[in-house]
């Protein structure tokens, strides 16, 4: 007997974060509330990734109904449910008396409710990335869940340090050290894959060691100074490594504040500014207390100024490694007057084709899975793009450590031979900083 069909509630926020989400519940049933409907017309306008979804979901949403109405619900396609559109009912008593306010979110409350009690044979499920609504609904007896289509499921992966393996012969760490040939997987009898880094220990000697998937050898890894800037331990010495690889395209540097990310990436990029037409640097936007840009004074580039401070604090590390009347000084202001250096808003770069640029996105935990999509899917041939950030760390209302697009990218794309990802640990910005980080 084949399960029963469940009917899901589908909340703004969710169509926001995906807006081919409809498509992702099997053969169960959906219901838009009309409030939802409403939420997205104030949404449609703008240039921000939000107003993107809200755009793509309501053309799509036209195409599907077409002539037809909303009646009975419309199939959405093979093995899919049907997908409806539910107008406003009257607050219950329970509703009224908890939430006298007639709020969007208390009106999918009640929607929901209606459902419940009307579908009595069925589940009734409100899918929401808000958890105060899923809270509200519990406590009223509405079941309620995320989004999970596109969470990942194990975590734990994207928190792994760097592997040290003791007791490994000295022979072949001497080897590491005495070619560029590097030591074959078999030697060493261990498994790893595309672009995975190790710390090889013997009796007598160590080696920092990448794996190379393509002569599928491990190879020695070697301090590299860039651009002024020193590796100050493994970790950010493997960073460098992954970053300055021509051969990786795509590079995920996961860590807490102050472990070098965005630091090594700039710099690198600097090392490397010959091979590219373009270094872009950004970030998303997301303002404290949800409150938009609007609330800031003055103009457009005085509104987005404080938050784009810290990707200047970084250059400014890197400019202050030289004087002012250096080679490497002039260079970096030289490229920043005739725009070869940018730093911007994600949002002011996002639509564009990028070729042979070296991309790095600083805050990238900020990001749902399908803009980070959308910006790879930006690259053009001899682009490396570089994803930063600290899942631990989440800005957005509607992300967590598991549903973030920097810990979606690293899992999905573990393994392959263009894609390497390093977890930075150990802090290196002041014993302060690192103490705060570790106990405040």
């Amino acid at each position: 007997m084949p399960p029963a069909k469940k009917i899901f509630v589908i909340d703004t926020n969710v169509i926001l974060h995906d807006f081919r989400c409809i498509y992702n519940f099997q053969e169960h049933d959906i219901v838009l509330p009309i409030v939802v409907l409403e939420e997205l017309d104030k949404l449609k306008k703008g240039n921000d990734i939000i107003n993107f979804h809200a755009r793509e979901f309501t053309r799509e949403l036209n195409q599907i109904a077409g002539d037809r109405l909303f009646n009975g619900g419309l199939p959405l396609g093979r093995g899919l449910g049907k997908l409806s559109v539910e107008t406003g009912h009257p607050f219950s008593q329970k509703i009224q008396t908890s939430f006298p306010e007639a709020t969007p979110d208390h009106r999918i409350l009640s929607i929901t409710e209606h459902l419940k009690e009307k579908y009595q044979g069925q589940q009734v499920i409100l899918i929401s990335k808000d958890i105060n609504l899923r809270l509200k609904a519990k406590s009223l007896g509405i079941q309620s869940q995320d989004y999970e289509s596109d969470k990942v499921t194990d975590i734990e992966p994207l928190n792994r340090n760097i592997e040290v393996h003791e007791n490994v012969d000295a022979d072949l760490i001497d080897r590491l050290y005495q070619g560029e040939e590097g030591v074959e997987q078999e030697a060493v009898s261990l498994k790893a894959f595309a672009h995975q880094y190790f710390i090889f220990k013997s009796d007598r000697s160590s080696a920092l060691a990448h794996y190379d998937p393509y002569d599928r050898v491990f190879t020695r890894v070697e301090k590299k100074r860039m651009y002024g800037i020193n590796p100050r331990n493994a970790e950010q010495t493997f960073s460098v490594d992954a970053l300055s690889r021509m051969e990786i395209e795509l590079v995920a540097l996961t860590g807490k504040a102050g472990t070098g990310k965005t630091l090594l990436a700039l710099a690198t990029a600097l090392h490397l500014e010959k091979k590219f037409n373009q270094i872009l640097l950004a970030r998303p936007i997301v303002p404290l207390a949800n409150r938009d840009l609007g609330y800031l004074p003055g103009d457009v580039n005085e509104k987005i100024t404080p938050y784009m401070t810290p990707l200047y604090d970084n250059l400014a590390v890197i400019k202050n490694q030289y004087k002012l009347n250096s080679r490497e000084y002039k260079k970096i202001e030289e490229m920043q007057d005739s725009g070869k250096l940018v730093i911007s808003p994600l949002a002011y770069i996002r639509g564009r084709s990028l070729s042979n640029v070296y991309f790095i996105v600083d805050e990238a935990q900020n990001l749902t899975p399908h803009e980070i999509k959308t910006i790879i899917t930006r690259a053009g041939e001899g682009t490396k793009m570089v994803f930063t950030g600290d899942i631990q760390q989440i800005d957005s209302p509607y992300l967590d450590m598991k549903s973030n697009g920097l810990s979606y990218l690293t899992d999905k794309m573990l393994g392959q031979d263009i894609f390497a990802h390093v977890n930075l640990v150990k802090g290196e910005r002041s014993y302060l900083a690192e103490l705060a980080s570790d106990l405040l």
